[in-house]
């Protein structure tokens, strides 16, 4: 097999090479991989040995699609999943009305959700805060140029954007969830590659949506909008939390594509 040539041969056999090392899109996969070694003259056969050791496929070829965007990721940042796009639905349906709506997106990571609501409205304030200096990278290396709506903040989500507390608009987040005692039910391409800091949250994993939620009640306005991503395991827990406290209302969860439970809205109460 010779860098950047892939005959059909190749294709099945990488298809079939994928599918013995437990990856569930081995065809997809293989026929991502064929491109981009035709694209980048990349060694088709190493591609696919680094697959089926379960390295992610969006670190092999150095992006994923999110929406409408193409994001750069690799080592360091957690890869976006289209899971997440439900959400970002979610807030601008909240904001489709609102003329320079301010935006804080927690726990930004490569600026998934915070991007997206900046490219799909045209007006909207985004402040991206994201407190691992790897993923700041990357995060940095995504944001859009020219474009002063756009702010980023290298800064823990507990006390970030403290001059903005009763300004916002929006919370949205997708934070570490993961409970300790789930690490051997997380995919080998999650557990092993995706940043532990992005992933891991506690005994039963809600440590970091806490945070999220607390900062949410300082930076909203009165019936400002929170928007919190959760584990398929949570879609009870996160509603629980946020209405055992006296700062939201309209607290409810959503699904995601799959009909799994996926992320919580609320708003937040009147101080």
């Amino acid at each position: 097999m010779t860098s950047g040539m892939t005959s059909d041969t190749d294709v099945r056999n990488a298809i079939d090479t994928l599918r013995a090392a437990g990856v569930d899109s081995a065809e997809h996969d293989a026929r991502a991989l064929a491109k981009h070694a035709k694209i980048t003259g990349a060694d088709y056969a190493d591609l696919i040995r680094q697959r089926a050791n379960r390295t992610p496929l969006q670190h092999l070829v150095g992006s994923t699609g999110f929406r409408y965007l193409d994001l750069n990721v690799g080592p360091g940042v957690f890869v976006p999943r289209p899971e997440t796009e439900v959400l970002v639905d979610a807030v601008l349906a909240e904001i489709a009305t609102t003329d320079k709506p301010l935006v804080v997106d927690l726990c930004a990571g490569a600026g998934t959700i915070g991007f997206a609501i900046a490219h799909e409205h045209s007006t909207a304030i985004v402040h991206l805060v994201e407190r691992d200096p790897r993923a700041f990278e990357w995060l940095r290396r995504n944001a859009p140029t020219g474009n002063d709506r756009v702010h980023l903040h290298l800064a823990d989500a507990a006390d970030a954007l403290r001059d903005l507390d009763g300004a916002v608009d929006v919370v949205a987040s997708n934070p570490p969830y993961v409970a300790e005692s789930e690490r051997d039910l997380v995919d080998p391409e999650v557990r092993d590659h995706d940043p532990a800091l992005a992933l891991f949250a506690g005994e039963d994993g809600l440590d970091v949506i806490r945070i999220v939620a607390a900062t949410a009640a300082r930076l909203l306005k009165p019936n400002g909008f929170l928007a919190v991503e959760h584990s398929d395991r949570q879609g009870e827990a996160v509603p629980q939390l946020l209405n055992d406290s006296n700062q939201w209302h309209d607290v409810a969860d959503h699904e995601d594509l799959t009909r799994r439970p996926r992320f919580t809205t609320a708003r937040r109460a009147p101080r």
